[in-house]
């Protein structure tokens, strides 16, 4: 921008310590002021306190008030320039925020002033609202540029005003300082910001002047983290120890997962489902995230459509809510024809069927949870059972009914209120002889059962659902748009081998590959670019163990493994756990055939991670999973694969990782790093957005 003005310089000092035309500016500290000898440069670094415009709940769950930027100011007389930076105190080790401007006089025009400004911004993380932090950053930051001009015209109207229209320029024969009316002071930046800490009104809870176990403890006082309000509305009663939980649990995953966090509804369900047992329950959630994002299960309620046989036959559907308002479904498991549907769909497609219903059933409780103003986290199920016969113990059909109870126990923890067996028949205590060993023991409690009428007796049916949807097959008013099922037509039956390979390709249908890191026996994957100043991205995540992952570049193509009978054999052991392929061949030099471009980044059991490198050379670039060797560990001398065979004995010698690759096109990112981030790897489903931070990871892992 340009501006025939002649002091903008002058102008801009009188910003601080305050500014009235920027309402979140507060106040400021000079911190250290120098000057050269001549005068021509005077520093001045300051630290200057923001009220940012952010929502009271996140100032609460952040735990802070006010926002403390640190900025270099750097005048040079000489050459007419004025360079300012900035960067953010608070949160440094979630938010960074770096701000550059620069002023400087037009060198063909010296009336007018050259202004330049730039800004970055990467959030690691951020209580699992990197979304709105961004937009925030973002809104503010647009807004501030848009009354930068007005705030330096505001000042230089102000100097006119009072009789100053023009700084003379600096002279070395003046040697005088910029400004007379400025006192000089040298104040070590360290002390200033540990005697503001001490102060009673110091509420940054800057994270560069503070321990980690001090915002550990902070993070665990839940009164200073979760409004009163949004508990109530959304989570319901909990106790403080239950509050600490979920905030230190929502932490590690923030920590771990890189911002890949689902929402809070969805941690407490899996904290109850462990009686808040921090380590019980963080497994179980890792493990059910890891499902998730292998099948792409967020994804589900777009990408799957029911076959129509699923629509003419499965007897289950949503009818409305019951008298506390959770989503009520209705199953008819009497008069559907498991043995049928199982033969004509095979086990995975009912399998994909029952999450979509699941996913559905998530997604009703948070639309019903806004629509009566209180948490409801779980759905009603009635099960009706007339017409259950010994054709309902075919044993397929009890396997399948097995498995889908395994999974569905395993990655939907505490999403079932009450069940309500409706019209049980005396073939009934046999399937639940077979089933109920596979039912969590909180889930049992929460079954009733009633055997002939007695649901339409006292105690039944009318204490959980209002008479005005009771179904019309229930003796209800109600009419039920559940299918009524009937026989599944012989016709539409499917061979063995028919139904196995689709289900094959139903659960392989994932853009995550598998591979198995052994002791001794990386696992490599090449990448050949063509363009340099492409983008490698990655995203993976540790199965078990922890491992080192590497990326190296080399000019030579690195030789596939030979299909040699050990070879064979080795890959015949390990495909069961994933692929394990090794491209670095063992005469290869590091820093000769190879080299290493970006720093090794060591990653634990259970870590999600994702970044990207802008590739500067052509070649083959090979990303590298490595077995993490605990110090202290000696490392063998055998042969890879020997070592391999020998770790095989070791159950602990083994990691297994989860990981997806793309390239993308140097035309295709430029001027926008955006478009670095990965569109695969947020839960669209349980979340809210949290493709920020794969951005700012992508962006902080830039190899320069």
């Amino acid at each position: 921008h340009l501006s025939k003005l002649s002091c903008p310089l002058a102008a801009y000092e009188r910003r601080f310590p305050t500014c009235h035309l920027i309402p979140m500016f507060v106040d400021s500290e000079v911190l250290e002021e120098t000057e050269s000898e001549d005068g021509s440069i005077h520093q001045v670094q300051r630290r200057c306190k923001l009220d940012v415009d952010a929502p009271r709940l996140l100032k609460r769950i952040a735990g802070v008030d006010y926002v403390y930027f640190s900025q270099e100011n750097t005048l040079n007389k000489r050459e007419r320039t004025l360079h300012i930076e900035s960067h953010n105190e608070t949160f440094s080790n979630r938010v960074i925020i770096h701000e550059l401007c620069s002023y400087s006089a037009h060198p063909e025009n010296d009336d007018w002033t050259c202004f330049e400004q730039s800004a970055s911004l990467d959030i690691k993380s951020f209580f699992g609202f990197e979304s709105t932090v961004e937009k925030m950053a973002m809104k503010q930051y647009a807004s501030s540029i848009k009354k930068g001009k007005e705030i330096i015209e505001f000042y230089l109207n102000q100097l006119e005003e009072e009789g100053i229209s023009h700084v003379p320029r600096w002279t070395p024969s003046l040697d005088a300082p910029f400004s007379s009316s400025s006192s000089v002071t040298t104040k070590p930046i360290a002390t200033a910001i540990n005697n503001d800490a001490t102060q009673s009104d110091a509420t940054s809870n800057d994270a560069t002047s503070q321990p980690d176990n001090q915002m550990e403890n902070q993070l665990g006082t839940p009164d200073d983290k979760l409004d009163a309000d949004y508990i109530k509305r959304y989570l319901g009663d909990l106790t403080p120890l239950q509050e600490s939980c979920l905030i230190r649990l929502r932490q590690w995953l923030q920590e771990s997962h890189k911002g890949k966090i689902p929402k809070d509804e969805h941690i407490l369900r899996f904290l109850r489902a462990r009686d808040f047992n921090m380590e019980k329950a963080r497994e179980i959630l890792c493990q059910s995230l890891t499902w998730r994002k292998q099948h792409q299960v967020d994804y589900l309620l777009e990408t799957w459509t029911s076959p129509q046989v699923l629509n003419d036959y499965y007897t289950g559907g949503w009818h409305h809510h019951d008298k506390e308002g959770r989503p009520l479904y209705i199953l008819r498991l009497g008069q559907m024809d498991t043995k049928g549907l199982v033969r004509a769909l095979g086990e995975e497609s009912l399998l994909r069927h029952v999450l979509s219903i699941n996913e559905e059933g998530l997604r009703r409780c948070e639309e019903n949870t806004k629509v009566f103003g209180r948490p409801i986290s779980c759905w009603t199920c009635l099960v009706d059972l007339e017409g259950l016969n010994m054709r309902h113990l075919w044993r397929p059909g009890v396997k399948a009914l097995l498995r889908i109870i395994e999974v569905v126990e395993a990655n939907y923890p505490e999403t079932l209120g009450r069940l309500l067996i409706l019209r049980a028949p005396r073939v009934f205590p046999v399937l639940w002889t077979l089933v109920s060993p596979f039912i969590d023991e909180n889930t049992r409690k929460k079954f009733l059962i009633y055997a002939g009428n007695d649901y339409q007796g006292p105690g039944g049916l009318l204490d959980y659902i209002d008479k005005e949807v009771i179904p019309d097959f229930l003796g209800g008013e109600c009419m039920c748009e559940v299918p009524e099922g009937g026989l599944v037509p012989k016709s539409l039956y499917r061979t063995a081998e028919e139904l196995e390979n689709e289900d094959i390709s139903l659960w392989t249908e994932t853009i995550y590959q598998s591979a198995s890191v052994f002791k001794g026996a990386p696992h490599e994957v090449v990448i050949e670019i063509i363009d340099a100043s492409s983008v490698i991205t990655w995203d993976f995540d540790v199965c078990k163990g922890d491992v080192v992952f590497h990326l190296y570049h080399s000019k030579r193509a690195p030789q596939t493994p030979r299909k040699d009978p050990l070879v064979g054999q080795h890959s015949s052991i390990t495909t069961p756990g994933g692929n394990n392929v090794q491209l670095i061949d063992k005469s290869w030099t590091l820093g000769l055939d190879y080299s290493m471009v970006e720093s090794p980044l060591t990653c634990k059991e259970g870590e999600s991670v994702q970044g990207s490198h802008v590739t500067r050379w052509p070649g083959f670039y090979i990303l590298q999973w490595k077995f993490h060797t605990m110090p202290g560990s000696a490392s063998t001398n055998l042969p890879r694969v020997d070592d391999v065979l020998a770790s095989l004995q070791v159950s602990s010698h083994k990691c297994k990782v989860m990981y997806y690759t793309e390239v993308i096109g140097s035309e295709d990112f430029r001027g926008s790093m955006t478009s670095l981030e990965s569109s695969h790897s947020g839960f669209s489903q349980l979340s809210h957005a949290t493709s920020s931070s794969n951005h700012s990871q992508s962006s902080s892992m830039i190899s320069r």
